[in-house]
């Protein structure tokens, strides 16, 4: 299966039509009932475990020094997939310079963005749909792909020149999330009963993948009959999403309901891909999650993947599997998964729990 080198339709980018006025959205971006936003689709008073990684780590040695924030991460990482996390090392200052400087850009004419307008072929670049299946109903946002890792794929002259600071802002701003992605890969093994560098080296050691999908959500004339991204789990390994700070629009699937997600302060939103569901043989959980969209404000948002190395076998940790709980997935390589949401679109969790052998 190749993705083709161009889209099935002419490309129309959504804050165009967001910026035109429209008072009713186009078809193409109306979902089936079902897949709506509920108005009322969680208890206001719940939300994702928020964990402080102050003390987690010293610096000086790289231990981990806090049995009880490891634990916190564990349940969290069972029971939800997903978590928040502040006191994490990243610069709250370089995370308030990243996402401004995302939103300039878009606030960039028309013809600048254009500039790097993206295909199918690799997603890199100026985007407003996933999935090359003619006639799909669409999501209400555009965004911009870039790679980060490994050193070969990053490519400074795919990054947008201008606003001025945006590469170095987001070369430094990348540095810092790899950083404490391989802290919390550490955590995540032992947990696992595993040694701490295990999961770090299933993804290849340094020679991981990382790279940076930003969204931009414009003002909805209808946002309850449309989502800005349709429900999926990351096919990954981690992500760590870099929220608007005032404007809420993250909902997490649990026990069949829709989470709506508080943002704290300078926190990131910490999600398991399905690669790690893979590696742990589904101890821990990639979760459903989507997007809901604003009729007042518009939103961005940075969600850094931090991958595997894309040609490596990614298959369940021989350790985890015994007879009573024998390997749930075939091995396969993340280039050969993630062609299925370049090719189909977000589609909930219908990839990994396919490809689950019955116990």
């Amino acid at each position: 299966m190749n993705c083709p080198q161009d889209w099935p339709e002419p490309i129309v980018r959504v804050q165009s039509l967001s910026d035109s006025g429209v008072a009713v959205i186009p078809d193409q971006y109306i979902k089936p009932s079902m897949e709506r936003p509920e108005e009322f689709s969680e208890n206001t008073q719940t939300n994702i475990p928020i964990i402080d990684l102050e003390g987690l780590f010293d610096d000086q040695h790289g231990l981990m020094l806090n049995s009880s924030i490891i634990e916190l991460i564990y349940q969290a990482c069972r029971e939800w997939g997903f978590f928040q996390v502040v006191n994490h090392g990243v610069s709250p200052n370089l995370m308030d310079q990243a996402r401004e400087v995302w939103r300039d850009f878009f606030h960039m004419p028309m013809e600048t963005k254009q500039e790097y307008a993206n295909s199918p072929k690799t997603y890199e670049g100026y985007g407003s749909r996933l999935g090359v299946e003619k006639g799909a109903i669409l999501d209400w946002s555009d965004y911009y792909f870039l790679h980060y890792r490994p050193s070969s794929l990053k490519d400074h002259n795919k990054w947008p020149s201008a606003p001025l600071a945006l590469r170095e802002v987001i070369e430094e701003y990348g540095k810092q999330v790899v950083e404490l992605a391989g802290k919390l890969m550490k955590v995540l093994s032992i947990n696992l009963g595993l040694k701490e560098e295990y999961l770090q080296n299933a993804f290849g050691g340094d020679d991981i993948g990382a790279c940076l999908r930003v969204n931009f959500y414009p003002r909805c004339p209808q946002p309850d009959l449309t989502l800005g991204l349709s429900s999926h789990s990351d096919p990954g390994g981690m992500t760590f999403l870099l929220p608007d700070h005032d404007v809420p629009g993250l909902q997490v699937r649990k026990d069949h309901k829709w989470i709506t997600v508080k943002p704290a302060r300078h926190a990131f939103i910490v999600n398991i891909g399905d690669q790690i569901q893979v590696l742990s043989n589904a101890i821990y959980k990639s979760v459903e999650h989507r997007v809901m969209v604003n009729s007042l404000k518009e939103r961005v948002s940075l969600a850094f993947f931090y991958n595997p190395k894309s040609d490596l076998l990614i298959e369940p940790a021989k350790a985890l599997v015994t007879p009573d709980t024998p390997a749930l997935y075939p091995g396969m390589t993340f280039d050969q998964y993630r062609l299925y949401i370049r090719m189909r679109g977000p589609r909930g969790k219908s990839q990994v729990e396919s490809l689950k052998s019955p116990r």
